[in-house]
């Protein structure tokens, strides 16, 4: 990604007005030269015959190398030599100087968040900067599958990209349509909206909604994911056209009451939903051969193949959920199987 950042600030360089009107300037001033030397030396200096022993006369004196392998013998094409010379050398340190400026700004711009990142694709964003933002990036790298996506993180709660990442990004700002569109909205694949936690607890779902309502309206084909405090805002995220509404109060406190009655279940839990224990939970489109078998048929055939575990079926529309289905059960064409594996698991054919 690096590499990539690094060819695209060249041919910015090679773009930028300064490096344009530099090389304009180079070109006419070795244009001069050939001309020049070729004028005073053809006929006495046996090593410039043509106008490409100038020219290259030209280009090795104008950029200080002088392998010596041509030279001027008369005292005007010495003379244009020195110019060459000494031209050359203030050439050298302004190119030098211009390059090393735009990189830097460029670096510094997005290391600032104040780029536009239209090369990426593919990628998740990540709205909003909180220990919540932290642990979703550390996941998602620990994840076998997601460890080199690339992310974008949009907060303006922060003044430089708080995470040393070589595929995340950062973005100075609030979340509007504008910034949307820097952090490349249209193409990216997922995208995570944080409860800000600056706000008072009403507010926050607010701004939740109204994001999810610009990130729809933006990309509808986006995956959007979102984190609400209040469960009584589910409905207004749904209409927002959310795909999945995370309730984080309501979640923990399910967990805590799971917890107090089964003592240890949230440490299993808190396994199951991270990806750096070794054991996880995966979703994956049930294999061509395993279609029209029983429930107790692919839950067989899973475990004793692939030690994996089969705890529900979801649709082939993605709507209904089957958790520990019976066993009698036919897998459809298109359905998606909930599974606890290890991570080092592959997806059957």
């Amino acid at each position: 990604m690096q590499i990539i950042w690094y060819f695209k600030q060249f041919l910015k360089v090679i773009r930028d007005k300064k490096v344009t009107r530099l090389l304009f300037l180079t070109s006419i001033i070795i244009l001069i030269g050939t001309v020049s030397i070729v004028h005073f030396e053809k006929g006495l200096n046996h090593n410039i015959n043509n106008v490409f022993d100038g020219l290259w006369w030209s280009f090795v004196t104008i950029t200080t190398v002088g392998y010596g392998d041509i030279f001027p013998i008369t005292v005007k094409g010495r003379i244009i030599a020195m110019f060459l010379m000494l031209t050359g050398i203030g050439l050298l340190g302004m190119f030098t100087a211009t390059i090393a400026t735009i990189f830097v700004e460029e670096k510094i711009k997005r290391e600032m968040g104040l780029q536009r990142l239209t090369e990426i694709k593919d990628h998740t964003i990540i709205c909003g900067w909180n220990y919540k933002a932290s642990e979703i990036i550390k996941e998602i790298r620990a994840n076998s599958t997601t460890k080199d996506t690339p992310i974008i993180l949009i907060a303006d709660s922060i003044d430089a990209k708080p995470v040393d990442d070589e595929y995340l990004e950062f973005i100075k700002g609030s979340v509007d349509e504008d910034t949307l569109n820097r952090a490349n909205l249209k193409k990216a694949k997922n995208i995570i909206i944080l409860a800000d936690e600056r706000l008072e607890p009403h507010l926050r779902d607010a701004q939740t909604i109204l994001t999810a309502l610009t990130v729809e309206t933006l990309n509808p084909d986006v995956y959007t994911c979102v984190d609400i405090v209040n469960p009584a805002n589910v409905s207004h995220c749904r209409r927002a056209k959310a795909d999945e509404i995370i309730v984080s109060g309501e979640f923990s406190t399910k967990l805590l009451v799971r917890s107090a009655i089964y003592h240890g279940i949230s440490k299993f839990i808190d396994e199951l939903l991270s990806s750096r224990y070794g054991t996880e939970l995966l979703k994956i489109t049930t294999p061509n051969h395993m279609v029209g078998k029983s429930f107790m048929e692919l839950f067989t055939e899973m475990k004793k193949i692939h030690n994996a575990i089969v705890v529900a079926v979801q649709s082939a529309d993605g709507k209904v959920f089957i958790s520990n289905p019976p066993s009698d059960y036919k897998v459809g064409e298109g359905d998606n199987l909930i599974l606890i594996a290890d991570n080092t698991f592959q997806q059957p054919i």
